[in-house]
């Protein structure tokens, strides 16, 4: 997990601009380098570092003897980086991850190079002598990246919004930023002026399709058809495989642990996988809840369950509502389920930064999307409409779920690892009969909740444990505001006091940018206006039971 900022065809000096790369410092606390671009006076790199790989040749722009003319600034973990190179016999300069993004390009070119990249990043790769630079974003976009670019050919690039809100441009006092759209690489040619000009945005990886680079991976050999023993079976060998890769680092690993079904699984699964791996240190585990919440009582039986070292964090509502500035500031959004679930991340991963010495954190992340978790998913009228609902919230899981997850753990310097988005994992469970994936019996997840029905991983009380409800939020609005809510905010205008509450802190924060957040995260099939779980009539009755 790293920062990453570059300015393409600056007209205004490049040591003022480059003040705006310190909003993203705390992506990278270990590092900082700014570097001009040889032979343009107006392009240059920003990048902040997190030492996780390779401690010594870690700094970017990365570049290598072999080709002098590219430069690489990126973010993320490039986890079938050694396979590749042996299997095309690449000579490495460094241990970082990322060389290999130099080799494929060279190779192959662009197209080739971001679809064989197994992992989660966002890069910005410079070629000085074919005069072009290149944009890309893993498929889901767990690595975060947000561009800037003026009809004059300037073009900012940074890893979070709040590192280009503030540069300056002669063509424009307000420059529009939007977020890099996840699985995409754009081209842009390189002029001579230090300005760009876009060539072609392409999609290269749809959530559903096998990865290119499963040619190239060593999963062992899955079993045909979807006869549910096999399916169970072939599940049960992708998130093993998908938790090892994850293993790549020199720092500690911890784990989140929410003591729900996704969380529980990946630390369980991670714990037997560092044990396999002989890593010498206790895996800690982490938990943070108001006192005596279901959620602690579980992560706690969880923990004693795997018998990792695990911590728990209190905090009340008051901590809550202090913390939501920051938060807000952190995430870049004001969505009310997002910023709700943000809290408690916001706070514990502090708490990991402050007492701890682990930094890459895995969590549990992408699977209510990818796997139907979320209680509306009990209302959908047809498992193919279930299908199209789950593929919907995979596609904007950047807007939502992940942001929150990178943002928050961000901001205190760790790095997050999601291992239910990984590619193989994804795609698999994605190509499985629509109604294998439904919620059974009144259970959500269902399926996977029976692919580790026998393993004895976690639980079994917490493997069948149903999905908690969204927080409920607590705010200080009057109706006076709310009855002027439209003409104040006419675009996503806040339907309740808490909706209406965060959006005054992003407004302080980010003044004219409601529109990064295009539609608010709702529940489908039912008529809601507050998407909090406790609407729901399945909620209701289950309370009820």
């Amino acid at each position: 997990m790293c920062g990453i900022w570059a300015l393409f065809g600056s007209d205004d000096c490049l040591a003022v601009q480059c003040l705006s790369a310190m909003k993203i410092a705390h992506r990278g606390p270990d590092a900082f380098r700014f570097e001009n671009v040889n032979g343009y006076t107006n392009c240059c790199f920003g990048f902040h570092r997190l030492a996780v790989v390779d401690q010594l040749f870690g700094m970017q722009p990365i570049r290598v003897k072999k080709y002098p003319y590219l430069w690489l600034c990126y973010n993320g973990e490039i986890y079938n980086h050694v396979k590749l190179q042996h299997h095309f016999e690449f000579e490495y300069q460094t241990k970082v991850d990322g060389e290999i993004i130099l080799h494929l390009y060279d190779k192959g070119g662009i197209e080739q190079t971001v679809c064989m990249l197994d992992g989660v990043f966002a890069f910005i790769l410079l070629d000085t002598a074919n005069k072009k630079v290149f944009l890309g974003r893993d498929t889901y976009g767990v690595r975060p990246l947000f561009k800037a670019m003026t009809e004059d050919g300037f073009l900012a690039v940074c890893s979070e919004a709040k590192g280009l809100v503030n540069l300056k441009h002669s063509m424009t006092p307000f420059l529009k930023v939007e977020p890099f759209l996840p699985g995409h690489y754009e081209v842009l040619d390189l002029k001579p002026n230090g300005k760009v000009a876009s060539v072609e945005m392409v999609k290269f990886h749809h959530c559903r399709d096998e990865p290119l680079h499963a040619l190239y991976d060593s999963v062992e050999k899955l079993f045909p058809g979807f006869e549910i023993e096999t399916v169970k079976s072939n599940l049960r060998i992708l998130f093993d495989n998908a938790i090892k890769k994850r293993l790549m680092t020199h720092r500690r690993i911890g784990c989140l642990l929410s003591g729900g079904l996704d969380s529980s699984l990946v630390a369980a699964t991670l714990l037997k996988q560092l044990k396999a791996a002989q890593v010498q240190y206790p895996l800690q585990t982490f938990a943070i809840g108001m006192e005596d919440s279901p959620d602690l009582l579980a992560a706690r039986k969880v923990a004693n369950h795997i018998g990792s070292e695990h911590h728990e964090v209190l905090f009340n509502s008051e901590e809550g509502i202090q913390a939501l500035d920051e938060v807000i500031f952190s995430l870049e959004t004001y969505d009310i389920t997002t910023v709700r679930a943000s809290v408690g991340m916001y706070l514990i991963s502090k708490y990991i930064r402050k007492n701890t010495d682990s930094v890459v954190i895995f969590s549990g992340e992408g699977s209510d999307e990818l796997t139907q978790g979320y209680i509306y998913f009990h209302k959908a009228p047809s498992p193919e409409k279930a299908e199209e609902e789950s593929e919907r919230l995979l596609k904007e899981l950047y807007l939502f779920d992940v942001l929150r997850a990178d943002r928050t753990t961000a901001a205190h310097g760790l790095e997050l690892r999601v291992p239910f988005l990984d590619h193989r994992f994804s795609s698999y469970y994605l190509s499985l009969p629509p109604d294998m994936r439904i919620p059974k019996n009144g259970i959500e997840k269902h399926l996977l909740r029976e692919t580790f029905e026998d393993s004895d991983l976690i639980p079994k009380e917490i493997l069948w444990r149903p999905k908690e409800a969204f927080s409920d939020g607590i705010t200080s609005v009057d109706d006076t505001m709310m009855a002027a809510a439209a003409q104040k905010f006419p675009f996503n205008t806040p339907k309740t006091k808490e909706g209406y509450y965060y959006r005054q802190i992003f407004e302080h924060h980010y003044p004219g940018r409601a529109d990064w957040l295009t539609h608010y995260w709702m529940p489908r099939w039912i008529n809601a206006t507050d998407p909090s779980a406790r609407t729901l009539t399945h909620y209701k009755s289950a309370a009820k039971a």
